[in-house]
């Protein structure tokens, strides 16, 4: 690969990052997607595949995994925010709600520090559904430099 096309594939330089900086996506969750998600991680939870067996559980019917949920943290971090060619270090995650199959997440994640001479962005995460917060969390992720 060139040098042009990979800098043209790379996301955001560490210089590049400033506090505030923030990324948004969206996704309606399916059933497709927790089939797939379960089949993937071997997560085979009937709370999140049997709704029989989740029926007789405090949430009374199918939930999405959370980790599915979250997951859409790890695309704006890898495709946006710093974007391709960063690193994930570190995820804190508390679940606040569950997310139920047809809804829509709605994910983002904000820078709040920029260590530059460990190469380190610490950003504040947060998934909601229809304004409701269903998770929250902070990543640190590595980020390049330019090469000088």
């Amino acid at each position: 690969m060139s040098d042009e096309i990979f800098h043209q594939l790379h996301g955001f330089y560490l210089e590049d990052i400033t506090q505030g900086m923030q990324a948004l996506t969206a996704r309606t969750i399916t059933d497709a997607d927790v089939t797939l998600f379960a089949g993937i991680s071997g997560d085979t939870n009937p709370l999140h595949l049997n709704e029989a067996f989740a029926a007789k559980t405090r949430f009374k019917t199918r939930i999405v995994h959370g980790m599915l949920t979250t997951s859409l943290w790890s695309t704006l971090v890898g495709t946006r925010l710093p974007g391709p060619g960063c690193a994930y270090l570190r995820q804190e995650t508390t679940f606040t709600a569950p997310v139920h199959a047809g809804e829509t997440v709605t994910a983002s994640v904000t820078v709040t520090e920029v260590i530059p001479e460990k190469q380190r962005v610490h950003l504040a995460c947060a998934c909601t559904v229809a304004g409701r917060t269903v998770a929250v969390g902070n990543a640190v992720v590595w980020v390049p430099k330019r090469k000088r």
